[in-house]
């Protein structure tokens, strides 16, 4: 990517919090970082691989890199805040650092089902 205007769509990446109410211990869903993304999704010409793969849903996600402020990891979701997108839930199955351009992560992601 060679343009911070290519990040373009708003994305909520949403963790499990330790809860701060009377059950000490017990954890809630909730967004734990807000940015700014840009998504790609399937090629045309990797479709039929997509197929075979059982991938179609896949989505890839392009963030800035926030330098250790927040680390995406497996264990996050991506909410992305488009009526495109709307009551879709992505699970992140991998975090890869964009190795062109420093500045930028990669996440994909697998819509849950």
């Amino acid at each position: 990517m060679s343009n911070v205007n290519q990040l373009n769509t708003r994305i909520q990446i949403i963790g499990m919090k330790a809860s701060e109410g009377p059950e000490v211990g017990e954890e809630i869903e909730q967004v734990v970082h807000e940015c700014w993304a840009r998504i790609d999704t399937v090629r045309f010409r990797d479709m039929e691989q997509a197929k075979a793969n059982n991938t179609l849903s896949d989505i890839n996600f392009t963030i800035r890199d926030t330098r250790r402020g927040f680390i995406p990891t497996n264990k996050h979701s991506i909410n992305v805040l488009d009526p495109m997108y709307e009551n879709r839930l992505y699970n992140i199955k991998s975090v890869q650092p964009n190795m062109t351009d420093k500045r930028f992560v990669t996440l994909i992601a697998g819509l849950v089902e």
